[in-house]
């Protein structure tokens, strides 16, 4: 998989962009680099005034209804004003007419702190994803799917965000993390509106967001609110630059919110890796700060060494806080005259000191040093074999419309046939690859570039580590990597994407193009990121030359290293141990590579599309989809697009089985048939995959589901290829063993996890016959076969219901193959009985339920609380207007594979809410809230001394001496450790120690469906 610039940087909650009124587009973008000649940012869509034109010099896609604007401040503040009128058919609402689906005080429910100051898009990200789609995709959709809560509004949000191009680089020696501190404190207060924390109250009270995240030499602000109230919320968020107050009481609660975030940081090898490298920079290179901060560098050690923290903030606010470091981007459903006139006034009195920017482009080369070219073995927090080999470029932003990195990791990343993966996979070595460079400030930066390949390990390629990097070396050295065809088929893939590209939320939209702003001129700040402008052979080749062996560094991640890395990174305690390569790998990787005929460039990529042409509908147009199909094998839902018109389309079916959830093994063996039928697809559907085709398979409760998206044209080409390998399924032993041994590492991987562990324990109290990640872990270690798996899949396909859902540019004719197809292919014979698709929930006493556990991973200090109140009735938050085709069909999807159809519950929920008064829903709520209802509170207690725990057990990285070895840092996780409430507020509780004695002799509620 090749790294992509990662636009999403925050995980911020907010409203989406609704429809796109984007032109008929029948003819495919010019397959050439000239980008200008296809979309130029002019202000169609309907009649412009002269006093409103957009900017002409500012390329946009032909899909985007949005108009743009420039504008520089006398202050130097540079500013992008983006006006979007889709959805209201180009009219202007009015000022105070858009408030319909407000709640006075429902705030949008914010996600984990954690993700604001985080670097984005690693390997290990991706498979924390696939971990948890290990444990389902349908458990919790009304958490976590389809009912994702947003905030209540009937229209877009406005969004703000700004880039200051100050990061953690510009950190002093004696207060590391101040840069990240400072932009916490902007937040408590200022002048004009002294209430500490003001800005978030009133975002919650007019249903907004707002985040915030400090990089290396950028730190960035965004937010979101109803467009009503988006003036004051502009004016109330600028004073965070104009006059903050950062008084000196919040200081020390503050520190607290950052120490929180690095304690939540601690566990995660991706951020251990990062500081681990950063520590081999040159001494007092930017690069070996620590960036986050903690209680230990901003309050302790300021005070024993009498540093006034107080004062260094303000003094590092003046200084870097100053407008012509500043880039602002706002877009709101106002007219660009409105908004530009908000901007001016609001955004002038942001001062400017005169001061050069910070710069340290000066400061080249921060590995080249002996420490660097060396073998790195780390003790992982994970269960992972993993192997990045990394390599230190000169900057390579400067060549954004090569994209020289991108074009290099496209070809190592590549999966197909003559990939480096395929090669290693045949050899069962490895379960992924990743390469290339995030774009995080850490990958890239004015000092330096980062160009990494990240493989993921079976234990066999752990053992053959070496073998598996000059398989990896053979591939960097290859010299037939310049060939235009494949960089014109890179260009054109993503000339396409660009030219149908489908709107995205607000609030991540502005926050990507503010910083876009830092980096790019003017005519490229929406596609600088985005587009591969000009193929230079030489550009790339200078990168590509210092991909080499000798200039290599190798971090090998293994719970195998433990009790032999006696090394203790500082900040965040990563065990590793350092060693020159040995000479025999080293002598062997300096001699010339033999080619090897494995590796090859890929074919030409036959799932391109094409054909762009908007169909014409073969049956009534209709609001909600419509069940098509209906027989004892399946059915089929649809309904064709005619809102977002682009030449994309979604095709989702649930593959339901009553032997899924049997037992756990019966669950392990279908977790093991997805993984095997993903790995046999992986090579014949990367075509597709590069040719933003999107396909997901997911062990979901009680089906097989399988998800695809993309361009219309070659879509049923791939559904082809799936059901093809689904009905030829095979497994080979050594692939079987190597996916037996990996899920065993996923099931431990989701149980340490604080959050997931919570989760696991609350669903096993209160849902009948529901199997827990527990036992499956028990059932995987206990040993399974071939056989055993051979024997489930072909009970399972022996009798099926498959039920679909098609949205977008297909024809009804179309969408009834795509079923017929599975049952032609498949030959499954329909169920005998119906198999529910939800989970009976237990009816809990009245009275309050406690399940107090041990976390079970031993190194994490954090703890995680949930309540849960059992009700007649809940109504959930309002969801805004739907930014793109994919957001609808996400919400058709709940009620398909609930089988519950109420396809128009959010009109309903609406009409429900109105006769609601706020007293009500108040009174509603405390009633529940008393001791005497049906209360379940589950925790999860991490380790600390603070719990009575022995110091902790990862502060010695290595015995020291073999009679007295450390316990080890993986803890046990096939069973729960109960614990007593100690807590006098929960003396009144009653615990529960034996999950199953309690729940077995409760009664149980219907199955919960909503029907009408």
């Amino acid at each position: 998989m090749h790294l992509m610039p990662q636009t999403n940087k925050s995980g911020s909650s907010g409203c989406v962009p609704g429809q796109v009124s984007a032109p008929d587009q029948g003819e495919p973008p010019p397959a050439s680099g000239d980008v200008k000649a296809q979309v130029a940012a002019g202000d169609e869509g309907g009649a412009v005034t002269a006093e409103d034109k957009g900017d002409s010099e500012i390329i946009k896609s032909p899909s985007d209804p949005k108009k743009y604007r420039y504008i520089e401040l006398m202050n130097g503040l540079r500013a992008l004003i983006i006006s979007d009128f889709s959805g209201m058919d180009g009219k202007l609402g009015s000022e105070n007419g858009e408030d319909n689906g407000e709640t006075e005080d429902g705030a949008a429910e914010e996600e984990g702190e954690e993700d604001g100051d985080s670097g984005e898009g690693s390997e290990e990200e991706v498979e924390e994803e696939e971990e948890e789609d290990q444990d389902s995709d349908f458990d919790e959709l009304d958490e976590d799917g389809a009912g994702k809560k947003k905030s209540r509004c009937s229209e877009k949000q406005a969004a703000a965000a700004l880039c200051i191009s100050v990061g953690s680089f510009s950190d002093p020696d004696d207060l590391p993390g101040l840069a990240h501190f400072l932009e916490h404190m902007v937040f408590m207060g200022s002048e004009k509106y002294p209430a500490e924390n003001g800005f978030d109250a009133f975002l919650k009270k007019h249903g907004g967001s707002d985040n915030a995240s400090t990089d290396c030499e950028r730190t960035i602000f965004q937010f979101d609110v109803q467009r009503k109230y988006f003036r004051e919320a502009l004016d109330r968020w600028a004073q965070f630059f104009i006059c903050p107050l950062m008084i000196e009481d919040a200081i020390d609660r503050e520190v607290e919110a950052v120490d929180s975030e690095y304690q939540l940081a601690r566990p995660s090898d991706s951020h251990r890796k990062e500081m681990l490298f950063g520590s081999l920079a040159k001494p007092g290179h930017p690069m070996g700060k620590f960036c986050w901060g903690n209680a230990q560098t901003l309050k302790h050690e300021p005070r024993e060494k009498k540093i006034n923290t107080y004062q260094r903030l303000r003094d590092f606010w003046k200084r870097y806080y100053s407008a012509h470091y500043m880039t602002l981007t706002v877009q709101s459903k106002e007219s660009l005259d409105t908004l530009e006139q908000w901007v001016r006034e609001i955004f002038i009195k942001v001062p400017n000191n005169g001061e050069p920017r910070p710069d340290f482009s000066h400061l080249q080369q921060p590995f080249d040093t002996p420490a660097f070219n060396k073998l790195y073995r780390v003790v992982p927090v994970r269960k992972v074999h993993a192997l990045t080999i990394s390599w230190a470029l000169p900057p390579q932003g400067r060549y954004y419309r090569v994209k020289p990195l991108h074009y290099i990791s496209w070809l190592i990343g590549h999966e197909g046939t003559g990939s480096i993966l395929s090669l290693l996979r045949k050899k069962c070595w490895a379960l992924a690859l990743f390469g290339g460079n995030s774009e995080t400030g850490f990958d890239q930066n004015t000092t330096y570039s980062i160009f990494s390949i990240s493989i993921t390990l079976t234990d066999q390629g752990y053992q053959n580590f070496y073998q598996v990097n000059t398989h990896t070396h053979t591939h960097t050295t290859d010299t037939n990597f310049f060939f235009f065809r494949v960089y014109e088929e890179i260009q054109k893939i993503e000339a396409n994407e660009f030219h149908y590209q489908e709107q995205t939320d607000p609030i991540e939209f502005v926050e990507n193009i503010c910083e876009n702003m830092q980096l790019f001129p003017k005519e490229d700040f929406l596609t600088g990121d985005q587009l591969m402008f000009e193929y230079e052979p030489q550009v790339i080749n200078a990168a590509l030359a210092l991909l080499t062996p000798d200039r290599a560094n190798l971090l090998l991640l293994s719970p195998e290293n433990e009790g032999g890395c006696p090394l203790r990174e500082k900040w965040f305690g990563t065990c590793h141990s350092v060693e020159d390569i040995p000479e025999e790998w080293a002598q062997r990787w300096a001699a010339d590579f033999e080619l090897n005929p494995d590796l090859h460039l890929p074919a030409e990529n036959k799932f391109i599309a094409t054909d762009f042409a908007l169909k014409t509908s073969d049956c009534p147009d209709t609001e909600f989809p419509v069940r098509i199909v209906n027989h004892e094998r399946g059915c089929l839902w649809y309904k064709k697009d005619n809102k977002f018109k682009i030449p994309k389309a979604y095709i989702r079916f649930n593959l339901i089985s009553p032997l899924i959830q049997k037992s756990p093994e019966n669950l392990v063996l279908f977790d093991l048939f997805v993984n095997i039928l993903a790995h046999n697809l992986a090579e014949p559907a990367y075509e597709a995959d590069v040719a933003q085709l999107e396909y997901k398979l997911v062990a979901g409760e009680h089906g097989l589901v399988i998800r695809l998206k993309g361009f219309n044209h070659k879509l049923p080409l791939l559904l082809k290829l799936i059901v093809d390998h689904l009905a030829d399924f095979s497994a080979e032993l050594g692939v079987f063993a190597m996916f037996s041994e990996q899920l065993k590492k996923s099931y431990f991987n989701i149980l340490i996890k604080p959050d997931r562990l919570g989760k696991d324990v609350r669903l096993l109290v209160l849902e009948h016959c529901r199997w827990s990640v527990i036992q499956k872990y028990q059932a995987v270690m206990k040993g399974l076969s071939v056989d055993d798996l051979m024997t489930f899949v072909a009970g399972l396909k022996a009798e099926l219901y498959a039920e679909g859902l098609v949205q977008g540019n297909f024809s009804s004719t179309e969408s009834k193959d795509f079923l017929q197809y599975f049952v032609e292919k498949l030959q499954f014979q329909p169920l005998s009985a119906e198999v529910p698709v939800l989970f009976r929930v237990v009816e809990l006493p009245l009275k309050h339920h406690l399940c107090k556990v041990k976390s079970l991973n031993k190194g994490d200090a954090n703890s995680e609380v949930t309540v849960y109140y059992q009700v007649t009735a809940l109504i959930k938050l309002k969801e805004c207007e739907d930014a793109h085709l994919g957001e609808e069909v996400d919400r058709n999807w709940f009620e398909v594979v609930t089988q519950q159809y109420v396809f128009d519950r959010l009109n309903k929920e609406i009409e429900a809410l109105k006769r609601f008064s706020r007293e009500e829903l108040v009174c509603w709520f405390l009633q529940h809230r008393d001791s005497s209802n049906r209360k379940l509170s589950v925790h999860v207690v991490g380790f600390g001394v603070e719990e009575n725990d022995p110091a902790d057990q990862s502060t010695v990285c290595s015995p020291d001496s073999p009679e007295t070895p450390p316990s080890s840092a993986y803890g046990e996780v096939s069973e729960l450790n109960f614990l007593s409430a100690s807590a006098p507020s929960l003396q009144d509780a009653t615990l529960i120690t034996d999950i199953r004695a309690l729940t077995s002799s409760l009664p149980l509620h219907p199955y919960h469906k909503i029907l009408s």
